[in-house]
């Protein structure tokens, strides 16, 4: 007698965006591999999650042809089943289900109950701290709120996360004891406005008693401050950073803008003189602090006076890590009621212009780097090269230290003292002076 054979679900999470967005893969797959589940993160599986982001336009086209592919392999029988949840899908849930019907199922941000129960798991309220980590062991994201309470303009964050939500400081200091405990020696605060912290919860702004709380836990070596909002922005922070070693001299604030006209449309609740005040108490307390901040040019009425306003700010302030974006029309925002009345082309110039200007800051700055030395902590092995990171530069977005494989050792999620003796516009090149086990 032939009997049927019960094959199991391998479940392929696919994770598209920020890091917020991997931050929530990893909560879900710890979900699955609670439940005993089989799952996988980017590979093949016959059961697929999409895990969407849906912010500006170049990711929601990201996102939506991820979507159409996995709905074609469906259509062929190559997977079984697919689901797709994230910013897109709380987005723009009733357009998906129209345009993309062969999607099984479609969740928002705040659904992971649903999605595990669609996938055949029960969500499991005990499993603080518990997830699968996607990036390499030794560092990872720790989300420390959810949603943002902001008026920007041009930001639908709102929209698809929601207002602010903290996590209460003892639930942080669990989950970051069990990556402690996992061989994780960085952790990389998130949030979309981490100085919003503790507001909700506690009444107060309470980022400073969380970093100092989460820099007792053994194990962790660098705590790295992402995503911070300049309005309100608590001072006491900052004496953190300048007195905890584990904290790094590093913080990102996206400034956005710094004409007041378009600050002002902006919505982002600051002026020039404010801004610049806030840089230059930043540096006063942290001297040797990297600052990083992005850009958003072509804004509904960004004139050429305004552009080269920021552009001569840029060039002034001299920031150490920098990014510049477009400006994306997103439906449902303040500064949709606008017109886009800046061409692309132009966007685009001016984006350039910017980063062609950062890169020789970059390169200016990085030169002072040559003949000292630089605690490194080495990320992985690309080519002949050990790729490393000093406190000064996050994973992914900043500098790199490269090290020769040829002629040199370093292990893998290891810290290593290294002497800088090549600098570029955003890579180092040294040699492992000790590498500290």
């Amino acid at each position: 007698m032939r009997t049927k054979s019960i094959v199991s679900n391998k479940i392929n999470v696919v994770s598209l965006g920020c890091s917020k967005n991997i931050y929530d893969s990893e909560v879900l797959m710890g979900q699955l591999r609670a439940n005993n589940k089989e799952v996988v993160h980017q590979q093949h599986g016959n059961v697929v999650v999409v895990n969407t982001c849906g912010f500006i336009d170049n990711a929601k086209e990201e996102s939506i042809q991820t979507i159409l592919s996995f709905a074609d392999k469906k259509e062929k029988g190559e997977i079984d089943k697919l689901f797709v949840t994230g910013c897109l899908s709380e987005r723009y849930m009733d357009d998906l289900e129209k345009e993309i019907p062969n999607v099984d199922q479609y969740f928002g941000t705040t659904d992971l109950p649903l999605l595990l129960k669609a996938l055949g798991a029960d969500y499991k309220h005990e499993l603080i701290g518990e997830r699968l980590t996607t990036t390499p062991k030794h560092y990872a994201y720790l989300k420390i709120a959810e949603g943002c309470d902001r008026p920007c303009s041009f930001c639908a964050i709102p929209l698809m996360r929601g207002k602010h939500r903290s996590t209460p400081i003892e639930d942080l200091v669990k989950e970051a004891q069990k990556l402690a405990a996992n061989g994780v020696k960085e952790l990389i605060l998130i949030a979309q406005d981490l100085t919003y912290y503790g507001l909700d919860l506690y009444k107060k702004r309470r980022l400073a008693d969380l970093l100092r709380s989460l820099a007792q836990v053994d194990g962790i070596e660098w705590i790295r401050l992402h995503y911070a909002f300049p309005t309100g922005f608590p001072e006491d922070v900052l004496d953190v950073i300048r007195e905890e070693p584990k904290v790094c001299n590093y913080i990102d604030m996206p400034l956005q803008h710094i004409s007041d006209r378009i600050l002002s449309s902006m919505r982002r609740g600051t002026t020039f003189e404010k801004t610049n005040a806030l840089l230059k108490k930043c540096r006063e307390m942290v001297p040797n602090m990297a600052f990083r901040t992005t850009l958003i040019v072509g804004y509904p009425g960004e004139t050429q006076e305004d552009f080269e306003l920021l552009k001569n700010w840029v060039r002034d302030t001299r920031f150490e890590r920098l990014g510049c974006f477009t400006y994306s029309h997103e439906e449902n925002t303040h500064a949709y009621a606008l017109e886009d009345d800046v061409p692309a082309e132009v966007k685009q110039q001016r984006a350039n212009e910017i980063m062609e200007l950062q890169a020789q800051i970059s390169w200016e700055k990085n030169q002072a780097y040559v003949g000292k030395m630089l605690r490194c902590l080495i990320d992985r092995k690309e080519g002949n090269y050990f790729i490393g990171r000093s406190e000064y530069d996050s994973p992914d977005v900043d500098n790199e230290i490269r090290i020769n494989a040829k002629d040199h050792y370093v292990r893998i999620g290891d810290f290593a003292d290294v002497l800088i003796h090549q600098a570029e516009d955003f890579d180092l090149y040294g040699k492992p002076v000790s590498a500290p086990l």
